[in-house]
């Protein structure tokens, strides 16, 4: 009787633990854990759903591991001794079936969370969207907004509740565009547009930030994001337009050059089809920014796309 008391009061404390760590996660300043959009908290919730499902296994493995160092150490002359001892059906069938029926429902929720959270699928929303084009540039984000023709330097406001239509391409190596409260992070590659859909539900500023080592400033490459009304979004804008900076295509080729820590620098009209000339420059061998391109290779653009 001695012994299930002791087994109970282990486990007990092992829960009580567990709750306590999972509310620390939960009230502690963790991005990911504080999410501020629809897609923010589905991911949010599926990795606790898998952390959950693991524990099932890890706890129990890391209890018997100290159960059984404790009970057969050298110093306990009481364990029983059992040489020929090697298989117990019941025993078995639990370590071998309660994995298994894990690894089942951890095979329905990848399937299903996979295709929910696809970052190509639009959100679902009676607002219309906001288009915005994402360039990492070495070793800075640069935002376009093709309808609003404006664009910025580490810079990103949007209007809450309001679905956001990210096309991200890349002008230097390889890197990864992430905004942890709102969503995952999706890699922007030279030469291809990838998309994501996000959106926030809540006023507030924001970090963004690259998820890819990509040189010496990466640890620099990263830039605030906004979430206002859509009042204070037009007032926002109307403002920006009053910038007497241009970011003409002779800009530009200035801009992408190697930079750290670049200040917030705001545009108030963007080069004609600036994103698909970024592109272009990858895909078109000898491409010169704001020359047009032939529909051969505009088909291929949009292969990619």
């Amino acid at each position: 009787m001695r012994k299930k008391q002791k087994l109970l009061v282990g486990v007990i404390l092992l829960a009580v633990l567990t709750v306590i760590a999972v509310r620390f996660l939960l009230n502690s300043n963790i991005a990911v854990l504080q999410p501020a959009g629809v897609i923010g908290q589905k991911e949010r919730n599926l990795m606790i759903l898998v952390t959950l499902l693991c524990l099932i296994v890890v706890l129990p493995v890391f209890a018997m591991t100290i159960y059984i160092a404790l009970k057969y150490r050298e110093g306990n002359k009481s364990a029983k001794y059992h040489p020929n001892w090697d298989h117990n059906l019941k025993i078995e069938s639990v370590w071998w079936g309660i994995p298994l029926i894990i690894i089942a429902i951890l095979a329905v929720v990848a399937w299903n969370s996979s295709h929910d959270l696809d970052p190509f699928k639009a959100l679902n929303s009676n607002v219309r969207p906001l288009n915005v084009q994402v360039v990492a540039l070495p070793w800075k984000w640069l935002f376009i907004y093709p309808q609003q023709s404006i664009s910025m330097v580490n810079y990103l406001e949007i209007p809450m509740n309001t679905p956001i239509n990210f096309q991200i391409t890349a002008d230097a190596p390889m890197n990864s565009f992430w905004i942890p409260q709102l969503g995952g992070q999706i890699y922007a590659m030279s030469g291809m547009s990838t998309e994501l859909h996000l959106m926030s539900d809540k006023a507030g500023m924001y970090t963004g930030r690259s998820a890819n080592i990509s040189g010496r400033g990466f640890a620099g490459m990263q830039f605030k994001v906004k979430s206002t009304s859509s009042a204070d979004f037009s007032g926002w804008v109307a403002s920006v337009k009053e910038s007497p900076n241009k970011l003409s295509f002779d800009n530009y080729s200035k801009l992408a050059l190697e930079s750290e820590n670049n200040p917030v620098a705001y545009y108030s009209s963007t080069a004609d089809n600036l994103f698909d000339n970024v592109i272009m420059k990858y895909m078109e061998p000898g491409h010169q920014m704001g020359s047009p391109s032939d529909n051969s290779t505009v088909m291929e653009h949009n292969f990619y796309h």
